[in-house]
């Protein structure tokens, strides 16, 4: 308690809050997002103390979750992929003159689900943490396979193109001096690709530039916005569906936790869940039904506990933005795993405590800074994306001072965009360019145990937590296997 408490003092909690307008301005801004924001903060933060970087990217994360609900009111584009969903009744509320009434209940709700979410991840961390400690170098490997099989079936609507991504970040992770015989894999001649592929500018140019490049295809410069009235909207009313938003975080706990799942998938499955519960809203779903804003917004932000829980106890990040997050410990040289809590209990404490943080300061700017944004929300994007290109340019050079990482982040940026428009996802990408290497490696130590063993096969299979996530992951890839899945569709139709 006395390490919680000696947090909260002024240079904390002002990180906080500088990271939450960030997050707030970011995140209603379409164009800008959370994960690119956070992959530009890694490059800014590397030089700081760990609690100053982890309680600025708190307020980040929180805050640039739920403020790509204020795009998707007033102009009806989601300035996160989590609230797609929000635009669903977010925007008819806003052209029916009930702008503020939505944003007041998107408000209330984030800030309920992240509350809920990280209480989940104060109370689940530990007893998972012990389970954890039981994984053996073939359970990790496993797990990691999971994962990527996991985000390769919720991210894309197609499953091999999701697969092909994770396997293009596994390959790319592969690049660099093999740990156990030191020589160089897939650097064709490049004396600068034998440190490996370093993760800050590959992040920034997937996420900053390829934006960029995203915009200037489409050609969308200019944004039109409903205007807001502040109307008077009573707590009492908005807290009635106090109960569906409990359910539906719970929902967006759940989903969080699975590996590259994340918040729109937490959204969509909370607003079919709500669809399916509620019966008689007083407005259609899809017309201005408030119950579809308290679902989406409930459960979007009950994923941050949720997947920062797989992220500090397995070394396994939840969503693209826990995948930048973890690079984040490795620059600080913090080691997520069974025995984070233990080890690293100050940066624990210190991520829960900017967590609860930034829900208040969400609340505040929420109710009384976002609805004064609206101008903000309309600068042209010819305008703004020269700067995010200077700031993508700037955070990949300051990582490791090499004009070569910037050269690096273009190339990820061109990737990226190529990705986005043949439809291929970014998650599964991201997620194996973090995790390749501690799926190399732990495999190689599994191999290594095993050929030594007088049972090589038992040595590998032998032990329940392996059992199971290998009946999962087998579960997952078969399950999205055309065939399978056809013949499961006319089982259920006879």
């Amino acid at each position: 308690m006395a390490e919680i408490l000696s947090l909260l003092n002024l240079r904390f909690i002002f990180l906080v809050f500088l990271g939450s307008i960030a997050g707030l301005f970011v995140g209603a801004i379409p164009g800008l997002s959370v994960s690119m924001a956070t992959a530009l903060l890694v490059s800014i933060t590397y030089t700081w103390e760990t609690t100053d970087a982890l309680a600025t990217i708190m307020g980040v994360y929180v805050v640039g979750v739920f403020s790509g609900a204020v795009s998707a009111i007033l102009i009806n584009i989601p300035g996160a992929p989590s609230s797609v969903v929000t635009t669903l009744d977010g925007y008819p509320m806003a052209k029916r003159g009930e702008s503020y009434k939505a944003l007041y209940y998107a408000t209330i709700y984030s800030f309920i689900g992240s509350l809920f979410g990280l209480v989940a991840l104060a109370v689940l961390t530990g007893p998972i943490s012990a389970i954890a400690i039981k994984f053996r170098p073939m359970d990790y490997f496993l797990l990691s396979l999971f994962g990527l099989a996991t985000v390769g079936s919720v991210t894309s609507k197609n499953y091999t193109k999701g697969l092909v991504a994770a396997a293009l970040g596994l390959l790319i992770s592969m690049i660099g001096l093999d740990p156990l015989a030191g020589t160089p894999r897939l650097v064709f001649g490049v004396k600068e690709l034998r440190a490996g592929i370093s993760t800050v500018p590959a992040l920034v140019g997937l996420f900053g530039f390829a934006e960029v490049l995203s915009v200037i295809y489409n050609g969308h410069m200019k944004q039109t916005v409903e205007h807001m009235d502040k109307t008077r909207v009573s707590l009492r009313e908005v807290l009635r569906h106090w109960k569906l938003s409990v359910y539906t975080s719970l929902i967006g706990m759940l989903v969080g936790a699975l590996p590259g799942a994340g918040g729109p998938v937490a959204a969509f499955i909370s607003y079919n869940e709500t669809k399916r519960l509620v019966k008689n809203p007083e407005v259609p779903f899809g017309e201005g039904a408030v119950e579809g804003i308290v679902a989406s917004e409930s459960s979007n932000n009950a994923c941050i506990g949720g997947a920062l829980i797989p992220m500090l106890t397995l070394a396994v990040p939840g969503d693209a933005v826990t995948a930048i997050i973890l690079s984040v410990f490795y620059v600080h040289g913090l080691k997520p795993g069974p025995m984070f809590i233990r080890e690293s209990a100050s940066s624990f404490h210190a991520i829960l405590v900017a967590g609860f943080l930034a829900c208040f300061i969400l609340l505040v700017l929420g109710l009384w800074v976002a609805p004064k944004i609206c101008r903000i929300i309309a600068v042209p994007k010819n305008i703004l994306l020269p700067v995010v290109t200077v700031l993508c340019v700037v955070g990949s050079f300051a990582c490791n001072n090499r004009l070569f990482d910037v050269g690096l982040m273009f190339a990820f940026g061109l990737l990226g965009f190529l990705m986005r428009l043949r439809g291929y996802p970014q998650a599964p990408l991201v997620l194996a360019l973090v995790l390749g290497k501690t799926m190399d490696s732990n495999f190689r130590r599994a191999m290594s145990l095993a050929a030594v063993a007088e049972n090589p096969l038992m040595n590998l299979f032998g032990h329940p937590i392996t059992l199971i996530l290998l009946a999962c992951t087998l579960f997952v890839v078969l399950g999205n296997i055309p065939f399978i899945k056809n013949l499961g569709k006319k089982k259920a139709q006879a």
